[in-house]
């Protein structure tokens, strides 16, 4: 499996991967311990509500693909604007299509590593990742 990112822009292909691995502990690790995950617009969750959130989108066993849009960088933070999409069926035979542009934050850490600080999945866009009731 990847290390993690040496470059701001190599953050989405990490976390592609560890997520498409369905490795939950090495997904965990592309975030600060401090991270916030933004699943719906408005309602940002941190530690266990962020790992749960993405748990459920790996469970679905469909794999995510990301298109990085843009970089800026200022020092150790950097702004990410990433297509994404997950799409495929799932297990059950269920058609899966979730997409988003996300907004994300990136810090580099004390180990010259780059991790998420805010993953906003959809941006601007009024949608959600799955929620426990869906």
């Amino acid at each position: 499996m990847r290390e993690l990112a040496d470059r701001p822009e190599e953050v989405p292909a990490v976390f592609a991967e560890r997520f498409n691995s369905g490795d939950a502990t090495a997904l965990a690790q592309v975030y600060e311990d401090a991270a916030v995950l933004v699943p719906q617009p408005g309602t940002p969750v941190s530690g266990p509500d962020l790992h749960a959130a993405n748990s459920r989108l790996q469970k679905l066993g469909v794999p995510i693909s990301v298109r990085p849009q843009h970089v800026y960088r200022n020092g150790d933070l950097a702004l990410l604007i990433v297509d994404w999409a997950i799409d495929g069926t799932d297990p059950q035979g269920q058609a899966v299509h979730v997409e988003g542009t996300a907004t994300d934050v990136a810090r580099r850490g004390s180990d010259g590593r780059w991790r998420y600080v805010i993953d906003n999945p959809f941006g601007t866009r009024a949608q959600q990742l799955l929620t426990e009731d869906t």
